[in-house]
């Protein structure tokens, strides 16, 4: 039986009060009997989050913990017989208070690991996605084959894109556009911190009207849930990260046709376009691709799930 383990069972054993009933945040009643070593604290951490309905309240747990004492996960539960100064313990519980409600890990922390990168992270920005990850493989595999030296990261976000495929392509220009501001000065800091901000050149504005001349590769992970998905999200996405930062129109392709009807008088003689989508999407982004681009090799490839995630288009 685990450390861990052992502290959930203490806990069930030493208090009166039952585990909160589902979608009840309370945690059980403290029983000062047990000294509130990091497992203990884990243990009803854990029980609340689980209470509250979070699909995965000990990772979540562990991750704020190892947060708030500035150490990480595996230095946690190698010592998790230490007692947190009480100061630790109340930011701990404050934290835990505000996941139980839905607000995202990667909010509360104001980090997300993506890739290689350690990512700052604001309700500014969308909190990166692994599906995104298989976007820049792609990008990064058609880049280095053909020496590319201009790629437009366009609704870069955090910045997530734009920084990996400048730290991949040292002789590369990537332009980084969006049309937020604040997500923009989220997306700086983060070139900052990866020691990329020389190779990268920021734009605010609506999709391709900022760049300042063609380039050989469009990448793109704009909003592309419809009104009906958007309504669907779970309450940690729907009530805390940025509307604008996920619906792309009513029926969700809309943004993402918008780009490529533009996308001609932006792209080079033999560049390509590669866009993150919806499996509801694809196919009307496949009819927007033919249409803006005729003559074009056009592909819809799936994420490791097998769902319908990317478009290619190959010009």
């Amino acid at each position: 039986m685990s450390d861990f383990r052992r502290a959930e069972d203490a806990l069930d054993a030493a208090t009166s009060v039952p585990h909160a009933s589902a979608g009840d945040p309370t945690p059980p009643t403290t029983d000062y009997r047990l000294p509130p070593t990091a497992y203990w604290l884990l243990a009803t951490a854990t029980a609340q989050l689980r209470a509250a309905g979070v699909e995965s309240p000990r990772l979540d747990a562990e991750l704020l913990l190892a947060h708030v004492l500035g150490v990480g996960r595996p230095y946690l539960l190698a010592h998790g017989e230490d007692v947190p100064p009480a100061s630790a313990r109340a930011a701990f519980e404050a934290l835990i208070a505000r996941r139980a409600r839905g607000e995202p890990v990667a909010y509360l922390t104001g980090y997300r690991g993506w890739y290689n990168l350690m990512l700052r992270v604001t309700p500014a920005v969308l909190v990166p996605r692994p599906e995104t990850e298989g976007l820049l493989e792609r990008a990064l595999a058609w880049a280095r084959e053909r020496g590319v030296t201009r790629v437009a990261d366009v609704g870069t976000g955090a910045g997530a894109l734009a920084i990996a495929l400048a730290r991949a392509l040292p002789g590369a220009t990537v332009y980084a556009s969006d049309i937020s501001t604040e997500a923009l000065a989220v997306a700086r800091e983060n070139a900052v911190a990866a020691g990329t901000p020389a190779s990268i050149v920021f734009l605010q504005g609506d999709l391709l009207a900022p760049l300042p001349g063609r380039v050989d590769l469009i990448v793109a992970n704009l909003p592309y849930l419809g009104e009906d998905e958007y309504a669907g999200l779970p309450r940690d996405v729907r009530c805390y990260e940025p509307r604008q930062a996920l619906v792309g129109g009513p029926q969700g392709h809309e943004l993402l046709a918008r780009l490529l009807a533009l996308a001609p008088d932006h792209l080079q003689e033999g560049g390509a376009i590669m866009a993150e989508l919806g499996p509801r999407q694809a196919p009307a982004a496949a009819t927007a691709a033919r249409a803006a681009f005729p003559a074009a090799g056009i592909r819809l490839e799936c994420d490791y799930a097998r769902l319908l995630r990317y478009l290619i288009v190959s010009t």
